[in-house]
């Protein structure tokens, strides 16, 4: 609540000077004294109950010149409509879902590191479509770009390896995404491929898939998730149960940065889990979206139920006092 002629409430130092001057005309009529034998005889007269009304009708009095100042002060409610408008991203993560992404370089796994920091970035856009591709040995669209965010965080949990064929198909992944971005509007769209290895699957050369993508102006940023040279990778024995060998870890680097800077997007390297959480960090902040907001603000005006309730009070203390306290003394 706020208050257009705040200054009405120097008006409340009124208050204190009412206030004084008839506890100075109580105190002075109660020490007025008639000297009388007994007073028993007074206490079942009609009428004492009225005297202590006097109490009542000065305090509706008080509030109801102090509603009425508050009145003047003019209350107010503030209502604020906001409006943005924001020129949104088109963007496709891209994830490889082959089995070397069970390794567990990156904690717990490189798959789960990858699913957890994708469900980050969601959390941090707004207003951009975002779609998820998938691949192995083929790729598939799991969700096309979209502002259901909690629909594909929800997909992005429901991820399971081992449904696709296995194999690392880097340049159909690449290709898949393009597909979903070439019609669209957006200002700016954008693919965001991981992967741990190199291309050994598809029809389409990922470099060739690049060039596809920059004919529709689509940026691509590369991501290599993988410590270097080997990596703890979980095999399960039928004899000894599930146990570790080191596998070699070979991310085609010179291709993915190839890809990204044909586009005019960049490579990065993660080699544990934080550094790939600082790299999503790093592209949400190159990937800004511009908002224009636009700020309306409207005032309701809450005056005339102070003034109600003030006039109320004053009435009813006027009726008090030219009615039941007629003649009726504070003491």
């Amino acid at each position: 609540m706020e208050f257009s002629n705040p200054e009405w409430f120097w008006a409340l130092l009124i208050l204190p000077v009412l206030i004084g001057v008839y506890l100075y005309r109580f105190f002075k009529q109660k020490h007025t004294t008639l000297t009388f034998s007994s007073l028993d005889l007074l206490d079942d007269l009609p009428g004492n109950w009225k005297s202590h009304l006097h109490w009542l009708q000065a305090l509706l009095m008080w509030a109801g010149i102090t509603l009425l100042i508050v009145a003047l002060a003019r209350p107010q409610e503030r209502l604020t409509t906001v409006e943005r408008n924001a020129e949104g991203i088109d963007i496709v993560m891209v994830l490889d879902m082959s089995t070397s992404m069970r390794a567990e370089d990156l904690k717990p796994n490189r798959f789960e590191a990858a699913r957890e920091v994708a469900k980050d970035f969601v959390d941090k856009r707004n207003s951009d479509r975002i779609g998820l591709v998938t691949f192995a040995m083929q790729s598939f669209t799991v969700v096309p770009p979209t502002l259901d965010y909690r629909l594909l965080k929800d997909l992005i949990n429901d991820l399971e390896m081992g449904i696709i064929e296995d194999g690392t198909a880097i340049g159909m992944g690449i290709s898949t995404a393009i597909n979903r971005l070439k019609e669209s509007k957006a200002e700016s769209k954008v693919i965001i491929l991981l992967t741990d290895g190199q291309n050994n699957a598809g029809e389409i050369d990922p470099v060739t898939a690049a060039d596809l993508a920059l004919t529709y102006n689509i940026k691509i940023y590369t991501i290599g998730a993988g410590t270097r040279g080997t990596a703890p990778y979980p095999i399960q024995d039928p004899i000894f149960g599930r146990r570790y060998q080191n596998i070699e870890v070979n991310i085609d680097e010179e291709m993915l940065t190839s890809v990204a800077e044909l586009t005019g997007g960049r490579y990065f390297r993660a080699t544990d889990s934080d550094e790939l959480e600082s790299i999503y960090e790093e592209i949400d902040e190159l990937e800004t979206t511009e908002v224009e907001e636009l700020i309306y603000t409207d005032y309701k005006d809450l005056y005339a139920i102070y003034l109600a309730w003030s006039f109320g009070l004053l009435l009813i203390s006027f009726v008090l006092n030219k009615t039941i306290l007629t003649g009726i003394e504070t003491s």
